[in-house]
């Protein structure tokens, strides 16, 4: 069988194979080499805010306080066979569809969750690997979702995969279709063994009313306007490959964290740095399987990684159940590990309260948490 190179949008495969700072004050690479991890001198209360969530991606807090959390769904029945042109290639294609993702609302205090938005699209593909909606964010007080699993690829040709603005009663409607936009805007160097049609949209953000939206299949980001109108800040692809970009914070500037394909390699995933203009270069070298960035107000830089690279030569699937962890990248340049043995955590977020929230077991088991950090 051919040897795949996978990102973001067909992980699932590895866990079904498993289960079934503030920018540098100078123009060098902060790398990992010869810096210590440190975890014994912080001290850091995790609880579980929620157990028994299903798939939780990005999280976001809103203007009311709550923590809104976008969960991937489980796929459905309506298959893409014969039906939608271009296919996702096996063996990750093709697709079954359904509406069975959703956004909830989290209350930070007691965890009690209600249901903001039921019914979205979500797509499952032939490994096992659900797309739903992939994060949110709000402008002012109006709430926005990615929709990954939306297009007719991932087996819901009725809903593109989109930025979508979604209502206080529920109702939503797509302001920016992304299906069309990828489908006709290609990237410089994409990776054919491992391709998404309409893209596995990963993570968004809000800079001054507009929306960042980075694509981890074709490699780039977007901005995404409240009229609709797209247009592309970077083509990573076009600078650094298919390194497969996943999250993206905005401190002053844009800093992108990366999966990089599949099997991990310690140490091999990055944080770029990304001009408002689009400009990129290498900021923070020294991470392994990048899914989240955040800052605090201390303008320290927290980066999630997903798991930790399989021994050299293990056989099996190729990341580590139970690994992921919290690195705090600090003013001077040290780092710290904050939080460790996650279990595939996909996104993070920190609260006005100062804590930091994660969606731990967001992909594999559909048993996931949203656990709260306090240090």
């Amino acid at each position: 069988m051919k040897n795949i190179r996978m990102n973001t949008s067909s992980l699932l495969l590895l866990f079904a194979l498993f289960l079934i700072g503030s920018c540098s004050k100078n123009n060098e690479v902060i790398n990992a080499e010869n810096q210590s991890l440190k975890k014994a001198t912080i001290t850091a209360t995790v609880t579980t805010l929620v157990p028994h969530i299903v798939l939780p991606r990005g999280l976001r807090f809103g203007p009311d306080g709550s923590l809104y959390v976008s969960l991937a769904g489980t796929g459905g029945t309506y298959s893409s066979i014969g039906v939608c042109t271009p296919q996702v290639n096996p063996p990750v294609g093709p697709y079954t569809g359904g509406n069975t993702s959703s956004i909830v609302k989290v209350d930070p205090r007691t965890g009690m969750v209600s249901m903001v938005a039921s019914n979205l699209p979500s797509g499952l593909n032939a490994l096992g690997d659900a797309l739903g909606v992939a994060d949110v964010e709000f402008i002012g007080n109006q709430l926005y979702a990615l929709l990954s699993g939306g297009g007719c690829s991932h087996a819901n040709p009725n809903t593109p995969a989109s930025v979508i603005k979604v209502n206080p009663d529920g109702t939503w409607a797509v302001i920016a279709d992304l299906s069309n936009y990828l489908l006709n805007n290609p990237v410089a160097a994409p990776e054919e063994d491992d391709f998404e049609p309409e893209g596995s949209l990963y993570s968004m953000i809000n800079v001054r009313g507009d929306l960042y939206v980075i694509e981890p299949n074709h490699g780039e980001m977007i901005k995404v306007t409240t009229s609709g109108e797209i247009s592309r800040v970077i083509d990573f692809s076009a600078h650094f490959g298919h390194i497969v970009p996943t999250a993206v914070a905005y401190h002053g500037n844009f800093f992108v964290g990366n999966l990089t394909t599949f099997p991990l390699i310690d140490g091999a995933a990055s944080i770029y740095k990304v001009t408002p203009s689009g400009e990129p270069k290498i900021w923070a070298t020294g991470f392994t399987g990048v899914l989240g960035v955040a800052f605090d107000q201390q303008n320290r830089m927290y980066v999630l990684e997903t798991s930790a690279a399989p021994p050299v030569g293990q056989e099996g699937p190729p990341v580590v159940f139970g690994t992921g962890r919290v690195i705090r990248v600090n003013n001077n340049n040290t780092r710290d590990v904050i939080v460790d043995h996650l279990a595939f955590p996909t996104g993070m977020t920190f609260g006005p309260d100062g804590a930091l929230y994660i969606s731990n077991v967001g992909f594999g088991p559909l048993d996931g948490q949203i656990l709260k950090v306090v240090f």
